[in-house]
């Protein structure tokens, strides 16, 4: 495959990547295509002695990033965006070979790494602080941000190079180097996406500020967790997971980024423009085999449309391509393994223990690759399978009479990172995003869950974590906040009006 030599893919490649790829003394980690079960190639891991390697190179780099002019670092982030672009075409093949996202969802996942480069570079001229009035003479008072340190990202397989750029552009030019600790499924896409920009990085001397560190989560990823070097841990996976991230960092004073579960809601109020909606829906639901952390998981649906809405999503359901992720006519991909073939198959034997109704799909498909059918299932917004996040394609109905009883169920689950309301009424939509409205990070009207810009802050509450990336302020979790005081008079008075001596 042309694009994979392209990317400097080899059939082993070094796991570690300070500056220089490594050799790396750690197990043979071998990369398997999803949609057909074979081998890709092999990656040699990091152990803890190229984690040191990696981590010690990127502190001396920081020493020296951290001094050059935000602007100047923005001029390297735009350089590494075109880089990026120079290879998207390579690097979304490489996705879906690897993750087994159809082609349209790899380019677009390595748009997304371009678009966040763009963000960056403007964003570097505008790292505002603030300017305040003291209360005493003759001071003046202002906010300023310095960078962090090195920060730590974890990443996971569903998005290989995207969650990776939105982390490290915004940290490049906030001044602080990235530790890449990718997930184990997809390597190859991490090292691809590094081969792809560390020439920039090397042409300006600083190729140790994106070190890439290929390791088992047990040994590198803990180690990453505990290490006091790391002011912040961006950590993306399952809430189970991010609990004891939390945990861990929260307990050597560090700060983290948590980016975990989603049960994503679509609300269809009896008047959705359901031509608009049932697209939305089944792109949510079905695109990347429901393994977004936004895809649609439930559909909260009027109860006077709800026979409706079924019936034409289960037409639209079997109209969908299964297959071959680099087949331009396929809609749906693999899962990544046969875990969560099993994991799926779980959820819908205890779905329907509870009495939930199997409207289509739901099988596998024969022949080799981690296939399935997605599937549709009518059940009740409280069941515990309902209420847990299955990273697969499983889309549950459920039937509400009225705006609050849809907000209600909408909310009655412990996750809180994306939402939807289909209306033509503006009372129900603003009420929806208003404060006694979706409780979710991202709440949207007349649009699907998944497909999140990079323009706005992304992330959500409660079991999902709080934790905020790519656009808006995000950058501000990259940065130190610094108040500072000067007085410029002769004299020395107190706050508050202390006299003293």
């Amino acid at each position: 495959m042309d694009f994979l030599k392209e990317l400097g893919i080899e059939q082993e490649n070094s796991g570690a990547y300070n500056g220089e790829w490594l050799t790396c003394s750690g197990e043979l980690l071998e990369s398997v295509n999803p949609a057909t079960g074979e081998v890709i190639a092999a990656v040699r891991q990091a152990s803890l002695a190229e984690y040191e390697a990696c981590l010690g190179a990127a502190q001396e780099a920081f020493l020296r990033w951290r001094a050059t002019p935000a602007p100047a670092r923005g001029e390297i982030v735009r350089k590494a965006g075109n880089a990026i672009r120079d290879k998207k075409d390579a690097l979304g093949r490489l996705i879906t070979l690897e993750m087994g996202k159809i082609l349209q969802e790899g380019w677009g996942e390595v748009q997304e790494a371009i678009d966040i480069a763009d963000f960056a570079v403007g964003q570097s001229r505008m790292l505002y602080g603030l300017s305040m009035h003291s209360e005493r003479p003759g001071h003046a008072m202002r906010e300023q941000w310095h960078p962090l340190g090195t920060v730590g990202c974890i990443t996971a397989f569903n998005f290989p190079m995207a969650v990776w750029a939105w982390n490290s552009m915004l940290a490049l030019i906030c001044g602080d180097p990235i530790l890449w600790k990718p997930s184990s499924e997809t390597p190859l896409c991490a090292i691809g996406l590094t081969n792809a920009v560390r020439g920039v990085f090397e042409a300006e001397g600083f190729g140790a500020l994106i070190p890439l560190v290929v390791g088992p989560p047990g040994s590198i990823g803990q180690t990453m967790l505990e290490d006091p070097r790391l002011p912040l841990v961006s950590f993306t996976g399952s809430s189970a997971v991010g609990r004891k991230v939390a945990a861990t960092v929260a307990g050597r004073f560090g700060r983290s980024i948590l980016e975990l579960g989603g049960n994503n809601a679509v609300v269809l109020m009896e008047d959705a423009d359901l031509d608009m909606a049932i697209p939305a829906i089944v792109f949510g639901s079905v695109g990347t085999a429901g393994q977004r952390c936004t895809s649609t998981r439930r559909i909260l649906v009027h109860e006077a449309i709800r026979a409706n809405v079924e019936e034409r999503l289960v037409r639209a359901y079997e109209q969908v391509p299964i297959g071959d992720p680099s087949d331009p006519k396929t809609l749906c991909g693999p899962l990544i393994n046969p875990k969560a073939i099993a994991s799926m198959q779980k959820a819908l034997e205890r779905a329907k223990e509870l009495g939930g109704e199997v409207l289509c799909g739901g099988g596998t498909l024969d022949g080799q690759g981690n296939f399935v059918k997605p599937a549709i299932v009518r059940a009740q917004n409280e069941w515990d399978v309902v209420q847990e996040e299955t990273f697969a394609p499983i889309l549950y109905t459920v039937g509400f009479r009225d705006v609050e009883d849809a907000i209600a169920k909408h909310n009655a689950v412990p996750q809180g990172l994306s939402s939807s309301m289909f209306t033509l009424n503006m009372r129900d939509a603003e009420r929806f995003l208003s404060a006694a409205g979706s409780d979710c990070g991202i709440a949207n009207v007349n649009i699907g869950t998944s497909g999140a810009e990079i323009g706005g802050a992304f992330g959500g509450e409660k079991e999902t974590g709080g934790g905020r990336e790519s656009g808006s302020d995000a950058w501000k979790a990259y940065m130190r906040r610094q108040t500072n005081t000067v007085n410029w008079s002769t004299d020395m008075p107190l706050a508050q009006g202390i006299q003293f001596g």
